[in-house]
């Protein structure tokens, strides 16, 4: 099995994080391939972040397309998780989504750990859209700007472990999910320090998708995640256009 990894933004120090993670969580059989951003920003927080990363992702799909069974989009948030979906005939799976499906069967209300207050924003439609507000228990977020997003974890340690027990002791939480790839890996470290499951992003997604690559559930060709209608289009990447246009 062959699961693409995309981080949807373009710090290569984040992009270690998370192959780190992947490859202590896959199964021993299952190649990894990772890829970044080849544009964007350094870290998403904003609507518009996001907007570039999933057009990015996008990109990337379509660049490595049938050399893979499935796709993880790395990032919290899911930017383009939706539109990817329509364009790939394998399963892709989001960091959110796959880290709330864990939370859910964890526990019955979740708390989200943070790296920025602006994301909060974009991180409560995220959930929203998968229609588990009612299971929110809180988004806990750092304050300060970040000195480096590739060390956010060294950087913020025991302030995260700090939010971490708020989110159980004062809103109630009976799951954790540590968000965003910044955080990858660092369930493992905080093991044992805190009263409730730990949920990465990461290794959900990755266990999530080798779980659907495996049961081989079809695709989509009815319904809203067939793929796009050949239309006329422009400027778009030659790899990407192929996909759209069912020349490849």
């Amino acid at each position: 099995m062959k699961i693409l990894i995309i981080n949807p933004n373009i710090s290569q120090d984040v992009t270690a994080l998370i192959e780190k993670e992947a490859k202590r969580t896959a199964d021993r059989d299952t190649e990894i391939i990772m890829e970044t951003a080849p544009f964007g920003v350094e870290y998403i927080e904003t609507r518009m972040e996001a907007v570039i990363a999933g057009y990015a992702c996008s990109c990337v799909a379509a660049e490595r397309y049938g050399q893979y069974d499935g796709v993880v989009i790395a990032a919290f948030g899911d930017p383009g998780l939706t539109g990817v979906k329509e364009l790939l005939n394998v399963p892709v799976v989001g960091m959110t989504e796959a880290a709330l499906a864990s939370a859910c069967l964890l526990g019955q209300r979740f708390s989200i750990i943070a790296i920025s207050d602006r994301i909060a924003p974009w991180y409560r439609e995220t959930v929203e859209r998968s229609h588990l507000s009612t299971r929110l228990a809180s988004i806990r977020s750092l304050k300060d700007p970040l000195k480096n997003v590739g060390t956010v974890q060294e950087d913020y340690t025991d302030r995260l472990l700090e939010m971490c027990k708020e989110a159980v002791q004062k809103d109630g939480a009976d799951v954790i999910i540590l968000a965003g790839a910044p955080l990858a890996g660092l369930a493992r470290s905080l093991e044992g320090k805190i009263s409730v499951p730990v949920v990465d992003g990461v290794s959900s997604a990755v266990k999530h998708c080798e779980s659907l690559v495996k049961l081989g559930p079809g695709i989509a060709a009815e319904g809203s995640f067939a793929k796009p209608p050949v239309k006329p289009n422009k400027g778009l990447p030659e790899k990407l256009a192929a996909i759209l246009n069912r020349t490849c």
